[in-house]
């Protein structure tokens, strides 16, 4: 290359360098939805990724005596006992054998959702989740479906389960009221 070409090179890097910073900012997450294939209770469901703070297997869970049947019991995680209920009892299905996955949902209070199969993560294109508005009865925790390979599978919207485990055990969240 010659001189002439090199800065004129140069020139066009430093204009697409610059234009970059004038375009709006793309976000990946708006493009697209991280989520996770899992069965719980023998059907197919999806969890979004950006509502969990963890998944885990085959963590120890100490059984606890109550009158929850879908409270499993308790688990640790990093040094927090945090409980562990049922996807599958939560979503009304029997639970014929003990989940191995762990799903820790993101936020407070703690809580965690066992289930029993992981099938895979996947990454869809948002355009082609269908979803539900909120407005719920607050005792339901699907929000929206999604095409996967396999056939359409509900969405567990793990917030909307924190709230129906707050319906179950009667705990209503702390809500700071204005005086």
């Amino acid at each position: 290359m010659s001189a002439p070409e090199v800065t004129d090179r140069l020139a066009d890097l430093r204009a697409d360098f610059d234009r970059s910073f004038a375009e709006p900012a793309r976000s990946h997450d708006a493009e697209y939805a991280e989520l996770l294939a899992v069965h719980a209770g023998g059907r197919p469901y999806a969890l979004r990724l950006s509502q969990a703070s963890g998944v885990h297997s085959d963590r120890p869970v100490t059984p606890l005596p109550g009158p929850q049947p879908a409270l499993l019991g308790v688990a640790g995680f990093s040094g927090a006992i945090v409980p562990v209920y049922d996807l599958a009892a939560l979503l009304g299905h029997p639970s014929p054998e003990r989940p191995r996955w762990l799903v820790l949902a993101a936020g407070q209070p703690p809580l965690a959702l066992a289930f029993h199969q992981l099938d895979g993560h996947v990454r869809v294109d948002s355009t082609v989740i269908v979803g539900e508005p909120d407005g719920h009865d607050g005792r339901d925790m699907l929000r929206g479906m999604v095409p996967l390979t396999g056939g359409t599978r509900p969405i567990v919207d793990l917030p909307a389960a924190r709230a129906v485990v707050h319906q179950l055990t009667g705990h209503q969240p702390h809500v700071l009221q204005e005086r």
